[in-house]
This record gives C-alpha cells, sequence and structure tokens, in this order.
C-alpha cells in the first residue's frame, strides 16, 4: 500500500510540470502560482478544527510564513517560468536536485557534516546538469539558460526550506505546516496577482489545470506525502523525489509531444544517482552492503 501511494505521489507532482507548462502561458507565473497555493490552502485548511492545531499555527506562525515563502511562493514561480521555455521533463529533472542543494545548505548553513561519497554526489549532480543544460541549450535561445537557473534557484529554496524547517518546525504537525505555508504563500502571492493578471481571456482548459495544480498537485499531494511520512518515516515519504522526473517525462511526452532524448535519459540517470550519493541515501545502503 505505501508503495502504491508513494508511486501514486510521484505521478501527481510529475504531472504538475504538465499542468504548469499548460497554464503558465496563459496566466503568466505569479497568478497562476497564487492561484494553486490559494486553492491548496482552502482543501488543507479543515486541519483548523483542531484546537491543537489552531494553537501550533498561531505560536508558529512566523517559522509558517518563512517555509511558505522560502518551500512555497518563490520556487513555484520560479518553475512556473521556467516551463515557459524548457519542457515539462526537463524541469522535473531538474527539480530532483532539491537534495542536492539541501545536502548543500545542512552542511555549509546549518552545520551539518559532509562526508567525502556526498561531495562527490554534488559534483555527479551539477555534471548531470551540465550534460542536460548542454543538451537542452543546443536548440533554445537566449531565455533558455535564464529558465534552467531559474528551476536550480526553485531547487536552492526548497533546500533552505528543508533545513530551516528541520530546526524551527520540529514536532508541529505536518498538515499545520502544508496549511500554514500555503497561506502565507497566498498572502505573499495574491496582491501580486492582481497587478499581473492576465488582460484576455483566459481558456477551460487552462482553468482545469489550475483546478488540478491546487487540489490535486498540491493539496491532496501533501495529504499522501504526509500520511506516508506518519507510516513510513521522512526518509521513504522523500525518495519521491527520485521517481518523479520518471513520470514528468511520461506525462509531457503523452499528453504535450515532449521528445525524451538518449541525452536527456543520461542527464536524468547522472543528477539521480549524484542526489542520491549527495542526499546520503545511496551511501547509506552501500556502507550497510560493505
Amino acid at each position: 500500500m505505501n508503495v502504491i501511494e508513494l508511486l501514486v505521489l510521484a505521478a501527481i507532482w510529475g504531472a504538475s510540470f504538465l499542468f504548469m507548462r499548460v497554464a503558465a502561458p496563459a496566466l503568466g507565473p505569479i497568478p497562476l502560482i497564487a492561484l494553486r497555493v490559494t486553492i491548496a490552502a482552502l482543501v488543507l485548511a479543515p486541519v483548523l478544527r483542531s484546537a491543537t492545531a489552531r494553537n501550533e499555527f498561531r505560536s508558529k506562525a512566523w517559522p509558517l510564513f518563512v517555509v511558505g515563502v522560502t518551500n512555497s511562493a518563490v520556487p513555484f514561480c520560479l518553475l512556473a517560468y521556467s516551463t515557459l521555455y524548457v519542457n515539462a521533463g526537463v524541469d522535473s529533472i531538474l527539480n530532483a536536485t532539491t537534495p542536492l542543494w539541501a545536502a548543500l545548505i545542512a552542511a555549509v548553513g546549518f552545520r551539518g557534516s559532509m562526508r567525502l561519497v556526498q561531495g562527490v554526489g554534488m559534483l555527479l549532480g551539477l555534471a548531470g546538469v551540465v550534460v542536460l543544460a548542454w543538451d537542452v541549450l543546443i536548440g533554445g535561445g537566449s531565455t533558455i539558460p535564464l529558465a534552467i537557473g531559474a528551476a536550480l534557484l526553485a531547487t536552492l529554496f526548497y533546500g533552505f526550506a528543508v533545513n530551516y524547517s528541520k530546526r524551527h518546525l520540529a514536532g508541529v504537525n505536518p498538515f499545520v505546516v502544508a496549511f500554514g505555508s500555503q497561506v502565507s504563500a497566498s498572502i505573499v502571492l495574491v496582491p501580486l496577482a492582481l497587478f499581473f493578471w492576465p488582460k484576455h481571456s483566459v481558456a477551460p482548459s487552462t482553468w482545469a489545470c489550475v483546478a488540478a495544480l491546487g487540489v490535486a498537485c498540491t493539496g491532496f499531494a501533501y495529504v499522501l506525502f504526509f500520511r506516508l511520512i506518519e507510516r513510513v518515516g521522512a526518509a521513504y515519504a522523500a525518495s519521491v523525489t527520485f521517481l518523479i522526473p520518471i513520470f514528468g517525462m511520461i506525462w509531457g511526452a503523452v499528453f504535450l509531444g515532449e521528445a525524451i532524448t538518449s541525452v536527456m535519459f543520461a542527464g536524468c540517470a547522472i543528477v539521480l544517482f549524484g542526489t542520491a550519493l549527495a542526499s546520503g541515501k545511496l551511501g547509506w545502503r552501500l556502507s550497510r552492503s560493505a
């Protein structure tokens, strides 16, 4: 059952890049993400029925705001911008570098330790990004490097948010964290969305993608993710990061006709292998085998 839920979660989050790829050109990155986080907050709002949850929400208002900005508002907008210029499959692969940055930030900014194997993993992960970027740059224009940079900056924010949450939100009900972060992100983005709101009419298919992003890819996905954390632990749940690119490439190919090249496969494999080393997952397995 846990494996099935993990695969469903990876498929849903992989589809988020497809929905952003379709909706971002019509709405613009900021209005799209403002709608996404606001819908997700409404989906997660029932958590506040509990008095304990309300007290946690009030007592942790500032850390929840920081996580909302660094784990949702800013990276979601950066990834939505990136999907304007690179395909969904490439974006999902770049997103998989999140554990790599989380390990680096833990070592540099949060006084964590780093082993040699993790350093090697980071170099491999960056090499995979270079391989992937080179393939994309060959057929792209001047905006492609900015799009790739935006996606990598988004994962850097994710990496910070992971470490910040561990330090300032440890022990807090994960559903309170999910709701609080989405509410905080909506507070930041809704005023900006009103300023950048498109003047043209928006097609029904775009609104369908917005609904899917908010309800399924954020609200429902958070419920699945945190339920997995409760059942089998954070390390198991976080392994979804390594499955998302598979579905991201599949959905992009099936629904948008995006090409899956051999270089994409190579870049994806190098990124995932390096990230597994950097995050300590593969290194842990190797040490157990030894």
